[in-house]
């Protein structure tokens, strides 16, 4: 299915979309409260009210302006843009992160220290409770 014949259809757009979101017409359907002939009628029509384009983008969790703007070309440019933050070493992909993943370790390890901490306090005032109770009898 080529949005080349047709560049401004907008029911195709509206199909690829939502075939790109693994949405199946049934799903859309149900969004917009209607069944999935209309849907289907719908993604063969040319034009659409700009009322019904509105519930549609919301249904599809995009703006109007996506839906209108949509291009096959695009979406290949825009997960090509995916593999700019990748280091190859092999045949191995490797993402560059962002933070430093010991930090993130000595991060965790001296959370887990304080919550021993709290848990161990907590266990020694338990007992010396316990112990006050049994001294009181």
């Amino acid at each position: 299915m080529s949005t080349l014949t047709k560049p401004n259809h907008i029911g195709r757009k509206i199909s690829r979309i939502r075939e790109l979101k693994d949405m199946k017409q049934e799903a859309l359907a149900q969004a917009l409260g209607t069944n999935q002939q209309a849907v289907s009628i719908m993604e063969n029509s040319e034009t659409i009210e700009e009322e019904k384009l509105m519930e549609v983008a919301k249904a599809l969790g995009v703006s109007v302006e996506a839906i209108k703007n949509f291009s096959e070309e695009g979406v290949f440019n825009y997960f090509n843009t995916f593999n700019d933050n990748v280091v190859t070493t092999g045949s191995i992909f490797a993402n560059n992160c962002t933070f430093n993943p010991l930090d993130k370790l000595v991060e965790v390890y001296e959370d887990n220290k304080k919550l021993y901490e709290r848990l161990l306090q907590a266990e020694k005032d338990k007992v010396e409770y316990l112990e006050k109770l049994l001294k009181a009898k």
